[in-house]
């Protein structure tokens, strides 16, 4: 019992590590691209060839496809104390107003800061309040890979692991983007803006386009609820994209051997967060092992959507009939009393058209979820994890890059659309993309309500009347002047004929002296 109960907690503790500061070789994805570029543009003594090693922050939402140039303003402050943060201080220095006190920094600005005494996700809050439209976090510790190249302070250790900026799941209402910068270069750079000279610093973003096709893939669990309302709302947004967006759905589980779930015998030492003896786990979602949702009842309905995506989605890229399945899953099973109900689940597959027999037959042929056997496809769910390196749940990735920020419907279409290849960009994203409500524009086809779309409409009838009544005047203007001018020609004809016989007459009629008197 001691030793089930110690490996309980092992696992518990090894899934639930979300920390504000994470290993690079726990949370690195291999094979990851790089997503972003940090480069200073101003003094030129500080560009560098490729720009700055970095780190970005796994919160924040960054304009993918876009970028931010402007002033950098060190702080000289670690911004932990929302109330006590001073925009007057800081470097380069400012010019003073009429009361002697320095001037704020200017709007818009990037902030650096230094590491340290709080979270990463408290810093940026912070900077985010007063005004900043991106934040640098100065790190404040060597890394030891690093050699010479950096100083540590007196007395402080080089890092043999370099930080990740990870949520500390608090970050949902930050919304600017944030980089750490490696010591040997932030100092540098604090160097030069103690001095107070101007510094102009942009942060960049790109998605590998590699082709006219985006490949993009939501990491989650059947009880994920941060996930949910992109699950309702994105079925159009894939719909729309069609052949140009490849979607997969990756569902979370757990190595239950790696984690000491299975006994030296094979023995499930995990109660029932486990399927298979042991081998795969999912954390229990209400942290009751007694009752309501188990781990396994959530590992047997990640294998159920796998099959679905399989048998309905897999060729296609699309799979209506999983999102329909997902979205009556949830409507209708969603409760602690449903999820595991058979009866529910048939229920949901039959409103999304799922033939439930094909999806029971390949739950089994993959391997099933009894006894100390396994599943193919929850293997490959498992070596598609560690290859991703995805550590906080849900996770979206667009061309093999991580999407930051929440995941919202505006967000991730926009990174979709950001993916292309020049000269590929679908119609949907060129009229959508730009759009205040895109899912609206996606589902009706126009951007904008249909009082605005009919007000447009109303708009462009009264401009066309009023082009062609200039044009129908401009011709009935021509027309007159062309009859006159012939009217004009006519008169001037017919007084030339005359003429002749005029001259005539007055030449007959003439009296001279040789003609004698009349009798």
């Amino acid at each position: 019992m001691r030793s089930s109960t110690a490996a309980l907690t092992a696992l518990l503790l090894s899934i639930s590590n979300y920390g504000s500061e994470v290993c690079a070789e726990e949370a690195q994805p291999l094979g990851e691209v790089t997503s972003s570029k940090l480069q200073i543009h101003i003094p030129k003594t500080l560009t560098k060839q490729g720009g700055y090693d970095h780190r970005e922050a796994l919160f924040g939402i960054p304009p993918y496809g876009g970028s931010i140039a402007q002033n950098l303003f060190y702080a000289d402050a670690d911004l932990c104390d929302s109330g006590n943060i001073d925009t007057r201080a800081g470097y380069p220095i400012r010019a003073k107003d009429d009361d002697g006190n320095m001037l704020p920094w200017p709007s818009p600005y990037i902030l650096m800061v230094d590491r340290g005494s709080c979270s990463f996700v408290q810093k940026v809050r912070n900077a985010q309040r007063v005004g900043a439209a991106g934040v640098i976090i100065a790190d404040n510790t060597c890394l030891c890979s690093a050699g010479d190249e950096c100083h540590s302070e007196p007395g402080k250790d080089c890092e043999q692991r370099e930080p990740i900026m990870a949520d500390d799941g608090s970050g949902s209402d930050i919304s600017i983007p944030s980089f750490l910068m490696f010591k040997q270069d932030a100092d540098l750079v604090k160097a030069e803006l103690e001095a107070n000279h101007a510094v102009r610093i942009e942060m960049q973003w790109s998605l590998p386009t590699p082709d006219d096709r985006v490949e993009y893939e939501l990491w989650t669990t059947p009880t994920d609820i941060i996930s949910v309302d992109f699950q309702k709302d994105f079925k159009e947004a894939a719909v729309a994209l069609g052949n140009r967006a490849y979607f997969t759905p990756q569902m979370y589980i757990y190595d239950g051997i790696r984690s000491g779930c299975q006994g030296f015998e094979g023995e499930n030492d995990c109660y029932n967060l486990c399927t298979n003896n042991g081998r795969y786990c999912a954390t229990d979602p209400d942290n009751d092992l007694d009752r309501g949702i188990s781990g396994a009842d959530v590992v047997k309905e990640s294998l159920r959507r796998m099959c679905i995506w399989q048998h309905y989605g897999q060729d296609d890229g699309v799979g209506v009939e999983w999102w329909d399945y997902v979205n009556e899953f949830m409507f209708r099973c969603g409760t602690e009393e449903y999820f595991a109900n058979n009866q529910c689940v048939k229920d949901a597959m039959d409103h999304a058209a799922v033939d439930g027999s094909k999806i029971d037959q390949c739950m089994k042929d993959s391997g099933g979820l009894e006894g100390d056997a396994q599943n193919n496809l929850l293997e490959v769910q498992l070596l598609a994890k560690d290859k991703s390196g995805v550590v906080i749940l849900p996770a979206m990735y667009v061309n093999r890059v991580p999407i930051r920020g929440s995941l919202e419907f505006p967000t991730i279409f926009k990174a979709i659309c950001a993916g292309y290849a020049s000269g590929t960009v679908p119609a949907v994203c060129t009229k959508c993309s730009g759009c205040p409500d895109q899912k609206s524009c996606i589902t009706n086809g126009y951007c904008g309500t249909k009082k605005q779309q009919e007000s447009v409409t109303t708009s462009t009838m009264i401009y066309a009347m009023m082009g062609l009544s200039v044009f129908f005047c401009l011709v009935t203007v021509i027309q007159h002047r062309r009859y006159q001018r012939q009217v004009q020609e006519q008169v001037k004809g017919i007084i030339a004929e005359y003429m002749p016989l005029d001259e005539e007459r007055e030449h007959n009629t003439a009296v001279s002296e040789e003609d004698g008197e009349f009798t």
